[in-house]
């Protein structure tokens, strides 16, 4: 993969997010450095999709968004893509457990399935993979801590 990267940090209410992206898509919002891209790949500076997408996050945790409007284009097996185009149906406030998420991609029997592509998400936040919980209601992994996304999940009103 020779494609070149515009890479920013940008500041969150619960610390440093890093977005990734090309001329025309987003392709990460990660809590960590993306270790994928090899270095030379990445130009350190902004672009108008980091530009649209920070504005968008900034809206977000300011209480005055709810859905995001970003190109995003995720790398990822079909599997992996069927997945995260669902977890953006999940309507900002709800949850869904990984059986409903499989059950809506057709596939009852492959919660376990959903759940390994869930925690390969690279978008996070705007791919929001924070409304999937465990099936008994308790709040299960997530790339960023299980502290994140509890805040995540208390900014969109879901527990209190």
């Amino acid at each position: 993969m020779n494609t070149k990267l515009y890479y920013q940090k940008t500041q969150c209410p619960f610390g440093t997010v890093h977005i990734y992206a090309d001329d025309q898509h987003l392709k990460a919002l990660l809590f960590k450095p993306w270790n994928k891209m090899p270095a030379q790949n990445l130009l350190n500076k902004s672009n108008p999709v980091i530009e649209q997408t920070q504005r968008q996050l900034d809206e977000y945790f300011k209480g005055q968004r709810s859905e995001f409007d970003l190109p995003i284009k995720a790398d990822g097996t079909d599997f992996q893509q069927t997945v995260w185009q669902t977890l953006c149906k999940i309507p900002f406030g709800e949850t869904w457990n990984y059986g409903q998420l499989a059950q809506a991609i057709g596939n009852k029997n492959a919660s376990r399935a959903v759940g390994a592509a869930n925690g390969k998400n690279p978008i996070s936040i705007i791919v929001p993979c924070h409304r999937v919980i465990g099936a008994n209601g308790t709040l299960t992994g997530y790339a960023g801590g299980l502290t994140i996304k509890e805040w995540l999940l208390k900014h969109e009103g879901i527990i209190k």
